[in-house]
C-alpha cells in the first residue's frame, strides 16, 4: 500500500532495484547529532577515571541508540514526507538538548537529559505506530519497539532522581533494555516476537548512512587537533609534532575503515539469507567503531595538552583504549563483510596491548607516535593484501 502525504512524497520509501538514496534531511540530522557525540567526548576528557569511563559508556550507548533507531526509520520511511520531516526536526532539537545536558547528566541535569532522550525515543516510535495502517507488516514490530521504549524510559526517569552511582545502575538497565530487546525480537507477552527475516531493508542505504556518520565522527578527532592548536600559547616543536601525529592518526582510522568499500558491505547485506539481522549487526559494530573514535579524540586532546609529560593511569588507558576499540570494531566489520579475519588487525591489537604495558615509561608524544605508526602499518598491510587477492 502506498499512501501520500500533502508534500507529495509517499510515507513509505519508493525503491528502485533495492536502492534507497540518502536524503539531505538525514545529512542534516547527522550534522546536528554530532554535537551530542562531541559533548560526550568532552565529558570523558574532564572525568577521566573508572566512574567517568562507565558514565561515558552509558551515555554513548544511549546516543548511538538514538541515531540507530532513526537510521532504521529513514531506511523504511521517506524523510522527505512532511510528517516524518517534522519528527526528524524535533529529534534534532531534542538531541541538541541532550548534548547540552550530557556533561552534567550524572549531576544537576540528569532529569533534563532523561526527559529529552526518552521523548525522542518514545516519540519517534509513537509517531510510526500512529502513522502506519492497521494492516501494515511493520506495525506489530513498532508496537513492540514502543513498549520496550516505554520500559526503558521508566528506568531513565527513575534513575534521574537518584545519586550518580544509583543513576548509573538504573540508566545501565535502561540501555540494556534497548540493546538486548532487538536480540530477542522485541519479545513481549501477548505481542509476540519480531523476526529479522521479515525486515526488508536497503543494504546500500544502511551502509552509506553508517559510513557518513563515521566520516562525521572522524571530524571529532580533527576538531580536537585544531582546537588544541588554537589554545596553544606557542607552536613549539613538540606541539607541532603532536599535531602531525594526531592528524596522521585520523588519516589511519579513515584508511582502515574506508578500505572496506561500500560495494562489498552492500553486497554482504543484499545477498544475506537474513538481511535484517546483518543490518542490526552493522549497527552494533559501528557502536564499537565510533566509540573508538571518541576515545581516540580524547587521547589526542591529552597528547596536545602535554606532549612531553609522563603519562600514566587513566590518561594512559584512554590513549591505548581508543585504538584498541577502533581496531576491534574494524576487524569484526571486515569479517562480517568479507567472512574472513584480518591477521593484520589481530597483530595490531597485540601490538597495542604490549604498548600499554610499556606506555608508563613513554611520553604522550612517543606513545602516540608509535601507536599511529602501528595503525598506518595495519592499514597499509590490509590494503596491500586486498590488492594481492584481487
Amino acid at each position: 500500500m502506498i499512501f501520500q502525504t500533502r508534500a507529495g512524497y509517499s510515507f513509505l520509501r519508493q525503491t528502485e532495484s533495492g536502492q534507497v538514496e540518502v536524503t539531505t534531511e538525514e545529512l542534516f540530522f547527522d550534522l546536528i547529532y554530532v554535537f551530542l557525540v562531541t559533548q560526550i567526548s568532552h565529558g570523558l576528557l574532564h572525568h577521566l577515571g573508572g566512574m567517568g569511563f562507565l558514565q561515558t559508556l552509558v551515555l554513548w550507548f544511549a546516543a548511538w541508540l538514538g541515531w540507530q533507531y532513526t537510521g532504521w526509520i529513514t531506511n523504511w520511511f521517506d524523510p522527505r514526507s512532511a510528517s516524518l520531516r517534522c519528527v526528524l526536526f524535533a529529534s534534532m532539537a531534542l538531541a541538541l538538548l541532550c548534548g547540552a545536558a550530557a556533561p552534567e547528566a550524572f549531576g544537576a541535569r540528569g532529569l533534563n537529559f532523561a526527559l529529552c532522550y526518552t521523548v525522542m525515543q518514545t516519540g519517534r516510535s509513537t509517531f510510526v505506530v500512529c502513522r502506519l495502517p492497521r494492516n501494515h507488516a511493520l506495525l506489530p514490530n513498532y508496537q513492540r519497539i514502543l513498549v520496550w521504549n516505554l520500559i526503558s524510559s521508566t528506568f531513565w526517569i527513575i534513575g534521574a532522581f537518584y545519586s550518580s552511582n544509583l543513576r548509573l545502575v538504573f540508566w545501565s538497565m535502561a540501555v540494556l533494555c534497548e540493546y538486548v530487546s532487538p536480540m530477542l525480537g522485541f519479545w513481549l507477552p501477548f505481542l509476540g516476537r519480531s523476526r529479522t527475516s521479515d525486515w526488508t531493508i536497503s543494504g546500500s542505504h544502511l551502509v552509506e548512512r553508517c559510513q557518513l556518520f563515521v566520516m562525521v565522527a572522524l571530524g571529532e578527532t580533527i576538531m580536537a587537533s585544531g582546537l588544541s592548536m588554537a589554545r596553544a600559547e606557542q607552536w613549539t616543536a613538540p606541539v607541532l609534532l603532536g599535531f602531525c601525529v594526531s592528524f596522521l592518526c585520523t588519516v589511519a582510522m579513515w584508511w582502515l575503515y574506508f578500505g572496506t568499500s561500500i560495494r562489498q558491505a552492500e553486497h554482504a547485506i543484499r545477498h544475506s539469507s537474513d538481511p535484517g539481522r546483518l543490518g542490526a549487526y552493522f549497527h552494533y559494530i559501528h557502536a564499537i567503531l565510533i566509540a573508538g573514535i571518541i576515545v581516540t579524540a580524547v587521547g589526542m586532546d591529552i597528547l596536545l595538552e602535554n606532549p612531553l609529560e609522563a603519562v600514566s593511569g587513566p590518561a594512559l588507558f584512554v590513549m591505548i583504549a581508543g585504538p584498541i576499540l577502533y581496531l576491534s570494531g574494524s576487524c569484526i566489520y571486515g569479517w562480517i563483510v568479507t567472512s574472513t579475519w584480518s591477521v593484520w588487525h589481530l597483530v595490531g591489537l597485540g601490538g597495542f596491548v604490549i604498548l600499554f604495558f610499556a606506555g608508563a615509561a613513554l611520553s604522550p608524544l612517543v606513545l602516540c607516535s608509535i601507536g599511529t605508526l602501528m595503525l598506518l602499518a595495519v592499514a597499509w598491510c590490509v590494503e596491500r593484501g586486498k590488492r594481492q587477492d584481487a
